[in-house]
């Protein structure tokens, strides 16, 4: 029986994601990713050695599986090139396994200078994005006036398409913020670039979705980012540009929803952030420092490093709720060796009142007040377990509160970086 799965982070991202993937592409035949752009980094380490990837997706360290780039990824083609250029260094296959929708919206200099200048003039308020040019291609997209991959193959009407946005953003770059601004005819020349380097890799990935399901295929929909980043449903200004949601798979790979058999939401077994915006379980001391430096935490896209904290089971209860999660995978447990006291956070209070943010708006949460719930942490290793059983018993109490918080059942326990270091509880597949 094909099962087709969602694999999606449900906090501020840098879960752990790629990992998880990668992982359970062994029983996949296509993975999809369907929203982002390379402003997302999925860190994977096979055997010791490690790898970054920021628009391919993951499945494409396992041979034979077909990667597949939706059109709800805003693509950068020449990142792309870049990263396909690393994984032929290392070896990795990708020529014949790549399709790229020619619905993808392209990621142009113009919009590189939109973002920096953006955040230049926002100052102590700025959001803290990549500088990547994501948020003002989606912009672009949404106001009908972005080039689409598909653009870049009738040159005649690329070119008028570039003189009118060109003309746009140049005038905004200028007299807005002052900026520097690009040249029309170097902006002409570097689509016709894009279109030599995208040509091989252009595939009708909707169409090729539903070939997979008629021919009873597995499939993995990657999600990139998290939950609490979603356009409509994080902590609005402080999110990412995209719907990072389940439903987002739909939508960004052209599927209908009965295409979803599983949503399996990646959650660390604390929580970091990267970037502006409200944490209300966020650490400053050295339980902070430890978490930070245990788990290695710094952006594998731009090094920046995550703000760490407690794990959040009301926001994860938020998180399963919009997603439809069925099955949880907890990463990182193994960074919560040593601690004396763990705490979760259970809920909010706002001035000595329980407070319930309607929204996860970002001036709301703000305000918030974490409540917590201590349990007793373990001093034993946890790192590479394979097996429940073996687990510290305060360990297995963590994890059961976990689920009980979450009202979801545990799939996955990752406790080390390898693909190896996992405990199964249930089979996603």
């Amino acid at each position: 029986m094909s099962r087709s799965v969602v694999i999606l982070g449900i906090q501020w991202g840098d879960e752990g994601k790629g990992k998880v993937v990668d992982m359970l592409t062994e029983h996949a035949d296509a993975v999809v990713r369907f929203q982002g752009g390379h402003n997302a980094g999925h860190t994977i380490v096979v055997e010791g050695q490690q790898t970054i990837l920021h628009l391919v997706p993951s499945g494409i360290l396992h041979d034979g599986v077909e990667c597949l780039i939706g059109n709800g990824v805003v693509l950068a083609p020449d990142a792309l090139q870049e990263e396909i250029t690393m994984l032929d260094g290392k070896g990795v296959q990708v020529t014949g396994r790549l399709r790229v929708s020619p619905a993808c919206p392209v990621i142009m200099p113009y919009h590189v200078l939109l973002d920096l200048a953006k955040e230049r003039k926002q100052g102590k308020a700025a959001i803290g994005t990549t500088g990547r040019g994501i948020g003002p291609a989606y912009e672009d997209k949404v106001s009908r006036r972005g080039m689409r991959v598909a653009d870049l193959f009738d040159e005649s009407y690329c070119n008028r398409r570039l003189e009118e946005v060109v003309d746009f953003h140049n005038f905004v770059l200028r007299e807005y913020f002052g900026s520097d601004t690009v040249d029309l005819q170097e902006m002409k020349d570097l689509c016709r670039g894009y279109a030599e380097v995208l040509a091989p890799l252009l595939g009708d990935v909707s169409a090729r979705i539903h070939m997979l399901r008629e021919a009873r295929k597995n499939i993995l929909f990657e999600g990139a980012q998290g939950t609490l980043l979603d356009i409509d449903h994080g902590t609005y200004p402080f999110v990412t540009s995209s719907n990072t949601l389940a439903g987002g798979a739909c939508a960004g790979s052209g599927s209908g929803p009965d295409v979803i058999d599983h949503v399996l939401g990646v959650v660390k077994a604390y929580t970091t952030r990267v970037g502006g915006g409200p944490f209300p379980t966020e650490l400053f001391d050295d339980v902070g420092r430890h978490l930070a430096e245990r788990g290695n935490e710094f952006g594998a896209t731009t090094g920046r490093a995550r703000r760490c904290g407690w794990l959040d089971a009301s926001a994860l209860r938020h998180a399963v709720r919009i997603n439809g999660v069925k099955g949880l995978c907890v990463t990182k447990l193994d960074v919560l060796d040593g601690l004396d006291t763990i705490k979760i956070c259970t809920g909010y209070t706002h001035e000595g009142h329980p407070f319930d943010p309607m929204v996860m708006d970002g001036q709301a949460f703000s305000q918030c007040q974490p409540v917590y719930l201590e349990m007793e942490g373990w001093h034993r290793s946890t790192s590479g377990t394979t097996k429940m059983s073996d687990l510290p018993k305060q360990a297995r109490a963590y994890l059961d509160k976990i689920h009980e918080l979450s009202g979801v059942q545990l799939d996955l326990v990752s406790t080390g970086p390898d693909r190896c270091h996992n405990i199964v509880c249930n089979e996603v597949y």
